[in-house]
C-alpha cells in the first residue's frame, strides 16, 4: 500500500507551528533581489535546476535526499519553513508527488509552482513508437538510429507476471485509481497553467526523467519558468538550459551507439520497480517483469507474483535481475538465486528513483545515467564504449 503523508505535523504543535509559519513573511515579492529560492522535490530536478541556475545567485534546495523514494515524502518543520520562504517549487508532476499539495498547503505557500512535466505527453509519446537519436544528436554523429521498429517495450512472448509492461507500450491502460495524481491538478504552474489543468495524466508512469530526451525537455520547461520569474537573469536561464541539453543530447547518442550494438533479443530486463519505462522505450529495450508489481516503489509482490515473475524469468532467458539503490535487494536477490541468474545490487544497483550520494560517481543526473547504461551493457555481456569528451567529467 502506498504510504503518503498528507498531514505532516500532529497535535497542538502543529497548529503552533503552522500559526508561527503564516505569522511571518512569506516569498520576497521581487525573488530576484535576494537571490531567487528554489525547492526542487526529486534528485534529478534539483541536478537539473542546479544546471540551469549556473552562474546566478539563485539557491537550489531538493526535498529528496540522494537514495530515497521519490514516492513518498514525510516533511518535517524545517522543511515547511523552507517552502514557505521559496519564490519558487519546481516539481516532477505526473502523478508522481502525490504528498506535494497537501505540503504546500500546510506550509502557505505563495510562490510559483514550475511543473517540469509541462507539455509532455507521456502515453502519446509510448504509443509513437519511434525515437530518433541522429536528429537530436549535437555531437556530430551522423547516423540516425530510430528504434521505432525495433522496440520492444512490449514483452510479445514474454509472460508478464505483474502485467506492467502495459506502461512499455501503446494501448493498454492501468487501473492505479487510487493513486490518481493530484498534483498536476492542484498545483499552478507559472507560465503554463491553463494548458497543464486541461491535461489530465491519470495513471501514467512518472518517471519521464530516465529519458535523457524528456530529461531535455523537462530542463527546457525549467527555464522558461525560472524565466519567467527571474526576468534579470532569463538569457543565464536559457542559455545555460541550452548548454545542458547539448550534453543530454550527447548521452543519448552515446546510449542508443552502445545499446544498438547488443543483439535485439538479448536487450531484455528485469528490475525492482517498473522506473525505466521510458529508457526501455527509447532504446528498445524488453522490459520483462519486475519485482514490485507497479511503478509504484511502495507496491507489495504477492507469493504467486514472484513465482510467476521466476517463471518468466526463466522462459524469457533474461540475464540477470536489478536491484535500484533507494530500495532494500532482498526480494530481487532471492528472486535473482531461485532463477539462477545473476543479480546486480549494491554498487551495481540502478539508480532510478534518486541519483548517488557524494562520492557514488552517479552524484549527477548524466554521471547515474551513464552508470546504469554500463551495468545493463555488462548484464547483456558486453562493454560500453569510451564516453565522449563533452560526458567527461559530467
Amino acid at each position: 500500500m502506498r504510504n503518503f503523508t498528507r498531514t505532516l505535523l500532529g497535535g497542538a504543535a502543529a497548529i503552533a507551528i503552522a500559526t508561527g509559519l503564516v505569522g511571518c513573511s512569506n516569498a520576497s515579492e521581487d525573488p530576484a533581489a535576494d537571490g531567487l529560492q528554489i525547492v526542487t522535490t526529486t534528485t534529478q530536478l534539483t541536478d537539473f535546476a542546479n544546471n540551469v541556475t549556473a552562474g546566478t545567485d539563485a539557491q537550489v534546495t531538493g526535498l529528496l535526499q540522494p537514495n530515497a523514494s521519490a514516492h513518498s515524502f514525510e516533511a518535517n518543520a524545517a522543511d515547511l519553513e523552507l517552502i514557505r520562504t521559496a519564490d519558487v517549487v519546481i516539481m516532477n508532476g505526473i502523478g508522481l508527488e502525490t504528498w506535494l499539495p497537501d505540503i504546500l498547503e500546510s506550509a502557505g505557500f505563495e510562490g510559483t509552482t514550475i511543473d517540469a512535466s509541462s507539455g509532455i505527453d507521456a502515453s502519446e509519446i509510448l504509443a509513437g513508437g519511434d525515437h530518433d537519436h541522429g536528429d537530436e544528436s549535437e555531437s556530430g554523429a551522423e547516423d540516425e538510429h530510430d528504434h521505432g521498429d525495433e522496440t520492444a517495450t512490449d514483452s510479445a512472448g514474454a509472460e508478464h507476471a505483474h502485467d506492467v509492461e502495459a506502461e512499455s507500450h501503446a494501448g493498454d491502460e492501468h487501473d492505479h485509481a487510487d493513486e490518481a495524481a493530484t498534483d498536476s491538478e492542484d498545483a499552478e504552474h507559472a507560465h503554463n497553467e491553463e494548458a497543464h489543468d486541461d491535461h489530465d495524466h491519470g495513471d501514467e508512469n512518472p518517471h519521464i526523467w530516465t529519458s535523457p530526451t524528456l530529461a531535455s525537455e523537462m530542463t527546457t520547461e525549467i527555464a522558461t519558468g525560472l524565466a519567467s520569474v527571474d526576468e534579470a537573469h532569463a538569457e543565464t536561464y536559457e542559455t545555460n538550459a541550452a548548454a545542458y541539453v547539448e550534453k543530454l543530447d550527447a548521452l543519448d547518442t552515446w546510449i542508443a551507439e552502445n545499446i544498438e550494438s547488443v543483439p535485439e533479443a538479448d536487450r531484455l530486463l528485469v528490475t525492482n520497480h517498473d522506473a525505466l519505462t521510458y529508457f526501455n522505450h527509447d532504446y528498445g529495450i524488453t522490459f520483462i517483469g519486475s519485482v514490485m508489481p507497479s511503478w509504484d516503489d511502495n507496491a507489495e509482490p504477492s507469493a504467486a507474483e514472484i513465482d510467476t515473475l521466476v517463471a518468466a524469468i526463466k522462459d524469457s532467458g533474461v540475464q540477470a535481475v536489478f536491484t535500484e539503490t533507494q530500495l532494500s535487494p532482498g526480494t530481487a536477490e532471492a528472486i535473482a538465486k531461485e532463477a539462477g541468474v545473476k543479480v546486480y545490487s549494491g554498487d551495481q544497483a540502478l539508480y532510478t528513483d534518486s541519483l548517488g550520494a557524494e562520492g557514488s560517481g552517479a552524484e549527477t543526473y548524466i554521471s547515474s545515467t551513464i552508470h546504469n547504461t554500463t551495468q545493463l551493457m555488462d548484464s547483456w555481456g558486453e562493454t560500453a564504449t569510451e564516453l565522449p569528451e563533452q560526458l567527461q567529467e559530467s
